[in-house]
C-alpha cells in the first residue's frame, strides 16, 4: 500500500510543479519521459528558449530530510541519461539545456510549499 501512496504523492507533486512552472512562463513539452536507463519528470522550455529537464521531489513530511536532497548523484545520472535520450529523439542537441529541481512539501492541511532550484546540477560525463 505504501507504494501506491508514494505514487499518488509523486503525481500530486508533479501536478503542482507543472502549474508552478507554467505560471512562471515555462511551456511544458512532456511529462514522465522514460527511456532505457533514464527518466525525466518534466521537460519544459523556459521563456528564453532553454530546454529544462525538471526532477520533481515530493514529500509529505521531513522525516527523510528535505525533498531536494533525494536527488543523489546516481539519480542525477539517470536524469541526464533521460535528458540525452530526449534531446536525441527531438534532434535538439544544439539547444541550451539545464537541470532544475522542484521540491514539494505537502502538508496535512492541504497546503503545499514549493522550492524551484534553477540549474540544480550540472551534467557530468
Amino acid at each position: 500500500m505504501q507504494g501506491h501512496a508514494n505514487q499518488a504523492l509523486g503525481a500530486r507533486g508533479e501536478e503542482l510543479a507543472s502549474g508552478h512552472l507554467q505560471r512562471a512562463g515555462y511551456r511544458i513539452l512532456e511529462r514522465n519521459f522514460r527511456s532505457r536507463g533514464g527518466e525525466v519528470d518534466i521537460v519544459a522550455r523556459d521563456r528564453d528558449g532553454t530546454i529544462v529537464f525538471v526532477e520533481v521531489k515530493a514529500r509529505s513530511n521531513l522525516a527523510f530530510g528535505l525533498p531536494q536532497l533525494a536527488v543523489t548523484s546516481r539519480k542525477q545520472r539517470q536524469i541526464a541519461k533521460g535528458a540525452l535520450s530526449w534531446l536525441s529523439r527531438h534532434r535538439c542537441h544544439d539547444q541550451a539545456a539545464r537541470f532544475d529541481v522542484v521540491a514539494v512539501l505537502l502538508h496535512d492541511d492541504g497546503r503545499a510549499e514549493l522550492e524551484h532550484i534553477v540549474n540544480a546540477f550540472e551534467l557530468s560525463y
